[in-house]
């Protein structure tokens, strides 16, 4: 496993991508993958099917991972 510098609870900066400039708390690390998971960073739209918990289905807003080499540790 690689050991990584950003541990979770940090606040990170995005230095590439669409998001590039905005900062977050970091919500989860994957190591395996070397992945952050940052709060309010990478969102996308997900549909969800109907279930007995929620009848009509639906979309949720959800987090996706961005490869550490995008953040740095602020």
């Amino acid at each position: 496993m690689i050991k990584l510098k950003i541990k979770k609870d940090d606040i990170v900066k995005i230095i590439t991508g669409d998001d590039k400039g905005k900062e977050g708390k970091v919500l989860k690390v994957l190591p395996k993958e070397s992945k952050v998971i940052i709060e309010g960073c990478n969102v996308v739209k997900k549909a969800i099917k109907p279930t007995d918990d929620n009848p009509k289905g639906g979309f949720v807003n959800k987090e996706k991972p961005i490869h550490i080499s995008n953040v740095k540790k602020i």
